[in-house]
């Protein structure tokens, strides 16, 4: 049974991304959360890096249209009319690319699409996760992104790494669900594809806003006690839009926190 939206959202399409590095299983998985995720009258649509190549289990997909990365900052480019009478729209990312880059581009697309943002995936392939320590912090940026992470391919990876992996979010407080896979199937599809944000991250959220550096929440909350002391409250002060932290740039453009290159890691 998929999970019943409100009457008033019943036109939106939910989207779904899928992040994850190439060859770790994401459409397998990605076909048992449709298969067994979706109710009869509702209809997937796939949109597919066009980097991703073709594979064996695209035919349990159902309808898969590619799309293009054209920049971070020049947005991607997804042919028209590709999610029209879709229910759910599943985004795989290209997993050979930086995830960070293609969420930035992909988020104008949405916000423009006439779809509703559900969830981000992270499909984690555990045996490249821990033959590669330097992954981890790739990894870690899919996740601050995240709703929900699959942990894959466990075959032979240590019960301590896999115990030591999830302890690294849990204290650091990451609400994002951890799930195991197991034969390319989750426990319950129509629970991890209802549409409740429990992601670090606030890029596809109602934007935040900070006053002089401070967020604007905080000083609403201190505001008076603030005005009390004799703070001079029609001064001028600058507004600007929160930024996530892995989309903050320098001064000559390169990414504040960056990742390593996913695509040196494969085969």
């Amino acid at each position: 049974m998929g999970f019943v939206r409100g009457m008033n959202d019943s036109a939106k399409p939910l989207v779904y991304v899928i992040l994850g590095a190439s060859g770790s299983g994401r459409r397998e998985v990605l076909a048992d959360l449709i298969t067994d995720g979706l109710d009869s009258d509702e209809q997937a649509v796939v949109l597919l890096a066009e980097g991703e190549a073709a594979d064996e289990r695209d035919a349990k997909l159902g309808r898969i249209v590619r799309w293009r990365f054209l920049g971070a900052e020049a947005g991607i480019e997804v042919p028209e009319g590709a999610i029209e009478g879709a229910t759910h729209v599943f985004f795989v990312t290209d997993g050979r690319g930086n995830p960070v880059d293609q969420l930035e581009a992909f988020k104008p697309w949405v916000e423009s699409s006439g779809a509703e943002m559900a969830r981000v995936f992270t499909v984690v392939d555990c045996q490249l996760a821990e033959k590669n320590k330097a992954l981890i912090a790739w990894y870690e940026a899919c996740i601050h992104f995240s709703d929900v992470v699959l942990l894959t391919k466990r075959e032979g990876v240590a019960n301590k790494w896999m115990s030591d992996f999830q302890t690294l979010f849990k204290d650091k407080f990451y609400p994002a669900l951890f799930e195991m896979v197991k034969g390319g199937r989750v426990k319950n599809p129509p629970l991890l594809l209802e549409p409740e944000a429990r992601r670090m991250s606030h890029l596809f959220d109602e934007p935040d806003w900070v006053v002089d550096g401070v967020d604007a929440e905080e000083m609403i909350e201190t505001g008076e006690d603030d005005a009390e002391e004799g703070t001079a409250l029609n001064e001028e002060v600058e507004v600007t839009q929160a930024v996530d932290p892995y989309m903050e740039r320098r001064l000559g453009g390169r990414r504040v926190i960056e990742i390593p290159d996913v695509a040196k890691f494969l085969g």
